[in-house]
């Protein structure tokens, strides 16, 4: 097993970098796209377990698009061999002094990179 090939590490990074521009602009359609279509992807929230793309996009949908600005002090990209990668981050919602946590699986797909497990919660 191979980790942290570089060429694989900038792919992931594109894509997670993708990801924290469309969750901070509110970017539904990207959001989507960058989570696998599969009823076996799940996202863990800091208030509701979603379970199936379906769900999460239903989420997605009509999640407010008020004060989603964030910074992210710490990211740590891991990829082992050249389909599989975790992105773990910490992030600070703009006015609140908690630290938010991140930590979403990347498998790649037919279609590109997509998050099949996502995680957040607040310290």
């Amino acid at each position: 097993m191979q980790i942290n090939l570089p060429e694989v590490l900038a792919e992931v990074q594109v894509q997670s970098d993708r990801y924290e521009q469309a969750l901070v602009s509110n970017d539904v359609a990207v959001l989507d796209e960058l989570f696998w279509n599969s009823p076996h992807t799940l996202r863990y929230g800091a208030a509701e377990n979603l379970y199936g793309h379906d769900e999460i996009a239903a989420f997605r949908a009509a999640r407010p698009a008020q004060g989603l600005a964030r910074s992210v002090p710490r990211c740590v990209i891991t990829t082992y061999g050249r389909d599989f990668a975790t992105v773990n981050l910490e992030f600070k919602r703009e006015g609140s002094v908690k630290t938010g946590r991140q930590s979403q699986t990347w498998m790649r797909t037919p279609e590109g990179w997509r998050v099949v497990s996502a995680h957040v919660s607040l310290m």
